[in-house]
């Protein structure tokens, strides 16, 4: 009986482990890519990689927060976002100078994404007051959340060009993550209106000797 038990307990594990999370495989301080190739993790590569995966992190935290303020729009967009970033990745770990023509096929980058957010921008400006200073971070847990990931996208877009420029990527991806970072900016003037709350601008802080 006692035996029967183990042998159950021992089926039953094995059912359940599924895969595990580790590998071992990066161990030596490299990684693969979609293609099999394997580089240093800090290429350039999976520097464009890490950058774009710190900036989903970085939205899903706004994301949170607006879903709290009850900003059902911008939840719904942010959503739409990672899940358009995880494509980002996908298309970066295919390197053109090592991925074959059904590869690339599965991972293209669709254009019309940038264009939905261009359209989503000019919904935001159209509620917007005009923009006369330059905005601080600011305006609400929201609105600063957005803002960070906003510098966060300018990283990932910073990375994503060293990638491009070595012919490894579409400049498509360029062209979203600086169109992103813009939406990110113009959310967040919107959910600091959205919440009553108030933008602070920058002043030029005089030393008493220059007044």
């Amino acid at each position: 009986m006692f035996f029967r038990h183990i042998v159950l307990t021992k089926a039953i594990r094995k059912m359940s482990s599924g895969p595990k999370i580790y590998t071992k495989t990066g161990d030596k301080g490299t990684s693969a890519t979609f293609t099999g190739e394997r580089r240093s993790k800090d290429d350039r590569l999976f520097e464009a990689l890490g950058a774009t995966d710190e900036l989903s992190c970085a939205i899903g935290v706004a994301n949170e927060f607006a879903f709290e303020s009850g900003l059902e729009t911008i939840t719904t967009q942010l959503e739409q976002i990672q899940c358009i970033l995880q494509d980002v990745g996908s298309a970066l770990a295919t390197p053109k100078s090592s991925a074959n023509p059904k590869q690339l096929a599965r991972t293209i980058f669709d254009a019309d994404h940038v264009t939905d957010l261009e359209g989503w921008i000019d919904d935001f400006t159209r509620s917007l007051p005009p923009l006369r200073n330059f905005i601080l971070p600011s305006g609400g847990k929201t609105s600063v959340s957005l803002h960070l990931a906003r510098a966060k996208c300018r990283t990932a877009e910073r990375r994503v060009v060293t990638v491009i420029n070595a012919g490894d990527t579409d400049e498509t991806l360029g062209k979203y993550l600086n169109r992103l970072s813009d939406y990110l900016f113009t959310a967040a003037r919107f959910s600091c209106q959205a919440e009553g709350r108030q933008e602070k601008v920058y002043k030029r802080i005089r030393k008493e000797e220059e007044k």
